[in-house]
């Protein structure tokens, strides 16, 4: 599922992902190591949620001697929890077209 504002994706798969490895994480840095891109790629996806948003999703602090880092904020908990909740129930919802789909595909 992706939420568009305007011409640009809001909200999206990559985009839950990685505001959850931000979550496990405490870092935009660690967060995109893990999911295998770049640190200027995910911090442009997370400043691009939090101005999408009426509040932002992450909390950053500047890095330093004490060392940075970024934290969900409520909003972006409840961005995660709510995308997942509609995620799981159109899953369920579309189960028997789902079924119908996967047996159309070739299976290796």
């Amino acid at each position: 599922m992706r939420v568009m504002a305007g011409d640009a994706i809001a909200i999206g798969p990559g985009k839950i992902a990685l505001l959850e490895a931000i979550g496990r994480h405490g870092s935009i840095a660690a967060a995109a190591k893990c999911l295998g891109m770049s640190y200027r790629r995910a911090w442009l996806l997370v400043d691009g949620v939090n101005q999408a948003l009426n509040a932002p999703a992450v909390a950053t602090a500047m890095g330093g001697a004490g060392g940075g880092g970024a934290t969900l904020t409520d909003t972006g908990r409840a961005v995660i929890a709510l995308y997942r909740r509609i995620e799981h129930r159109a899953a369920k919802a579309c189960q028997g077209d789902i079924d119908q789909l996967l047996a159309m595909v070739q299976r290796p």
